[in-house]
């Protein structure tokens, strides 16, 4: 029996199906694997469509207001009744015959709404909801994943304190190099991630709305439609923009509002992006080290094949989706370039994956932090074992300004303890054995006079140097007022996390 694949012309009956018609179509790892409900939610055909309805419903109202007698209330009634009653079968043969998804849209809202058939849409262009919907969704994105970084923030602050004292051997270019505390490392994280949450917080405020500007920018349809009354055009703009919920609209614009927003918008959640895969990237190389781990479940496989195994497989997960989110920043830029005098449509269908996407992405990276950050564990027994072996070669500056405050020579005392130090780099470079060099030093008669002040010289606390200071400075300063908007929302996480 031939098991050959089908080539990819064959007709969709010809290959194999399942039960179940999703499994017959690409699914998008984004929505069907990894994202919250609540932001999966606000890129659907359901808020976008409904949202539609919404600002067509607002249009209608604002111009009612404004002395259109065209729009009765009738109309508006049957409008509102059907928000959310959106046939969607109906708006699929309609885009198919008119390829228009807007006005597939303004005929199946007026079959549902009938007495409003005739003004739905009245003076609009497409982008009115198509943009409105695109800077709602954006703002509401940012509303759903500003809160879940404070919480990530919080979390990590936890773990700072915690460890704010317990020395840990520092690295440069991934050798060796002077001690820090577990904690201090922790808020080098928590400082990229609060730029980040100050860069989303800036980017939110910032936003505006497209407003009523026409199809070009310019109005013209609404100064005609109020018989050429520009208080009532710009009245228009003001009031739609504020029934979509907004404080303000983008005072010109194309047909389009600015593509440059969406470049705003999608180069912070990018540099978020790479805030995330540093500080899963450092988690990878400490738990190589077995000094930290992410949270490992109980019956949890690290590897098919190796049963002994535990990968950071969360943290990969976010340097991978990192990755993404951080690429992502590319399309609104090179969109935003070519951008053609009032506007040209080879944005629409980039930017129907671009921005839904980088936001996906950022709420479960954020999901992932969130579990990682709830969960690291320390381990102090092979940190300190990883000091023992390298804090000796730390302590010679010491060793010798202790030999010579008891009346030792520093010349002779660096040529001592630099030949202990090399003797005992041999034993652990070519033969390796454990780091002996304090053991050479109690055995040779020289450094007798310091034998007793070995242990305090030698205690890891007096190398941190001000780490712990600044851990608590830093907690209390900068974080805590970072943190300060959210404190009910972080009091109810709180809560959660003690009811689990």
């Amino acid at each position: 029996m031939s098991t050959a694949t089908p080539s990819a012309g064959a007709a969709e009956s010809a290959l194999p199906q399942a039960a179940n018609p999703k499994h017959n179509s690409y699914q998008s790892p984004l929505t069907s694997r990894y994202a919250s409900p609540e932001m999966a939610y606000n890129f659907s055909d359901m808020k976008k469509f409904s949202t539609w309805r919404k600002l067509w419903i607002a249009l209608a109202k604002s111009e009612k207001a404004l002395g259109l007698e065209d729009i009765s209330d009738e109309a508006i009634a049957q409008m509102e009744a059907n928000v959310y009653n959106i046939d969607f079968e109906v708006a699929a043969k309609e885009e198919k015959k008119r390829r228009h998804d807007v006005m597939a849209h303004v005929h199946t809202f007026g079959v549902a709404a009938p007495a409003a058939a005739g003004i739905i849409h009245l003076g609009a262009t497409s982008c009115f909801v198509g943009d409105g919907f695109e800077l709602i969704s954006i703002r509401d994105g940012f509303e759903i994943i500003i809160p879940k970084l404070a919480s990530c923030i919080q979390k990590l602050a936890l773990f700072a304190d915690k460890y704010k004292d317990l020395p840990t051997l520092g690295f440069t270019h991934f050798q060796p190099a002077q001690l820090t505390t577990v904690g201090k490392r922790a808020c080098l994280w928590i400082q990229d991630l609060l730029m980040d949450l100050r860069n989303w917080r800036r980017t939110r405020a910032d936003l505006k709305f497209r407003g009523c500007k026409g199809t070009t920018g310019t109005q013209a349809s609404f100064l005609t439609l109020f018989d050429g009354d520009h208080d009532k055009v710009e009245k228009l703009d003001k009031m739609v923009t504020e029934l979509a919920g907004f404080e303000d609209a983008y005072a010109v614009t194309g047909q389009t509002y600015p593509r440059k927003v969406d470049f705003d918008v999608l180069s912070v959640l990018a540099s978020f992006g790479a805030s995330a895969h540093k500080i899963a990237t450092d988690i990878r190389l400490l738990a190589n080290l077995k000094e930290l781990e992410e949270p490992f479940e109980k019956d949890q496989i690290g590897s098919s094949a190796m049963a002994y195994k535990r990968n950071p497989m969360r943290s990969e997960r976010v340097c991978s989706l990192s990755r993404h989110l951080t690429a992502l920043m590319f399309n609104p830029a090179f969109t935003a370039a070519t951008q053609w005098l009032e506007r040209t449509l080879d944005d629409s269908a980039n930017r129907r994956i671009s921005i839904p996407e980088a936001f996906l992405t950022a709420d479960i990276v954020l999901s992932l932090l969130q579990n990682i950050f709830g969960g690291m564990v320390v381990y102090p027994k092979v940190i300190e074992r990883r000091i023992n072996q390298e804090l000796p070669f730390m302590a010679t500056e010491n060793l010798i300004m202790a030999i010579v405050k008891k009346g030792g020579d520093r010349q002779e005392a660096h040529e001592k303890i630099r030949v202990l130090s090399h003797e005992a780099a041999q034993q652990v470079k070519e033969l390796g054995l454990e780091n002996d060099l304090i053991e050479r030093v109690k055995k040779d008669s020289y450094f007798e006079p310091i034998w007793a002040d070995l242990d305090k010289l030698l205690d890891p606390s007096t190398f941190t140097g001000r780490a712990k200071e600044q851990v608590v400075s830093f907690l209390a300063g900068p974080v805590k007022e970072a943190l300060e908007p959210f404190e009910a929302q972080l009091a109810k996480v709180r809560e959660e996390d003690v009811n689990v």
